[in-house]
């Protein structure tokens, strides 16, 4: 019982940080925030039972992290639609 509470905490919590990064207008906060959904992301596996596959997601989130923000110095930081 008391796992099943953290899966869907996790979850509940995966739903409102993909809601910040729809409706974000800074990109530096959006790939900071995507940072946080992979970790939770990667939590999610891990209870779930899947070792492997959480840490191809820490590795995936880390790395691409990394690519967003040298991307983002490159370009404007804000979005304007």
């Amino acid at each position: 019982m008391q796992i099943l509470l953290i899966e869907a905490v996790l979850l509940l919590l995966l739903i409102a940080i993909t809601i910040a990064i729809i409706f974000d207008q800074d990109l530096f906060a959006c790939s900071v925030i995507y940072c946080a959904f992979s970790f939770c992301t990667m939590l999610l596996y891990i209870i779930m039972g899947a070792p492997d596959v959480a840490f191809t997601e820490a590795v995936i989130g880390v790395v691409s992290t990394i690519y967003f923000i040298i991307s983002i110095k490159t370009t404007d930081r804000w979005c304007r639609l």
